[in-house]
């Protein structure tokens, strides 16, 4: 079945949820957090999806100045039809959208660090994370 791309396509919380579900992020997202999706997605600034009929297979959630540095914080293809190209295509056309010198950033999720080596993405040692303020000293 063919893929279509799409560039900052509205797409409903339900349906994010139900793509994550089926793909190694699920478990790694709050999907019984229906207010926490929806601003995900209310808040990206670029968001690519695939979809293969009325079917979303795939999507790129990313923030972005799209000058200076763009964050992925979500690369996902339904693992039923992984390994086709779509997860290429989605950070192609992520990219697309952005300005020339924009860099691509994003933290790989533990089954994925093998991926992004190979398709060209370089490995940075220098991430860090706060997930409570109140970790601050």
């Amino acid at each position: 079945m063919d893929t279509e791309y799409k560039v900052n396509q509205p797409i409903s919380a339900q349906q994010f949820c139900d793509l994550l579900s089926n793909t190694s992020l699920g478990v790694r997202r709050p999907l019984d957090e229906t207010q926490t999706i929806q601003g995900m997605l209310d808040n990206a600034t670029l968001l690519v999806t695939a979809w293969q009929g009325d079917n979303l297979v795939g999507v790129a959630r990313c923030v972005t100045d799209f000058h200076y540095c763009c964050y992925m914080s979500d690369l996902a293809v339904d693992e039923g039809i992984q390994a086709k190209g779509i997860g290429k295509a989605l950070i192609r056309i992520s990219k697309e959208q952005l300005k020339p010198k924009c860099s691509l950033i994003l933290l790989a999720a533990p089954l994925a660090q093998d991926y992004y080596p190979k398709i060209g993405f370089e490995k940075h040692n220098s991430a860090w994370i706060l997930r409570d303020v109140n970790q601050l000293k």
